[in-house]
């Protein structure tokens, strides 16, 4: 799967819609409240919880925020096809909690 291919994956959940993101890419959206965004092919940005921030880190599934590494925000570099399948599982994360916010 490449990223092409993930964005349009994304796109064909119930709920999902896709617009600029402020700082640049493809921001992805359920519910009103942001999933996360892409930048280009080569990076994403997801907001989660502290802890489950931590848990992504810590497990190396995702790095601190390339920019607020203080914060609950993750950075997924995309550096292949398998990156962005890995990435998908990070993006049903958010659509899961999102979506259950909203229920």
């Amino acid at each position: 799967m490449n990223v092409e291919q993930l964005q349009q994956e994304l796109l064909s959940w119930p709920g999902v819609t896709s617009g600029t993101h402020r700082f640049g890419g493809t921001e992805f959206r359920v519910n009103g409240r942001e999933m996360g965004h892409i930048h280009g092919s080569s990076l994403a940005d997801l907001p989660f919880q502290m802890d489950v921030r931590d848990d992504l880190v810590k497990s190396g599934r995702a790095v601190p925020h390339h920019i607020l590494p203080q914060s609950g925000w993750v950075t997924f570099y995309i550096k292949d096809d398998r990156d962005a399948e890995a990435l998908l599982e990070l993006f049903k994360m958010q659509y899961e909690r999102l979506g259950k916010k909203a229920a």
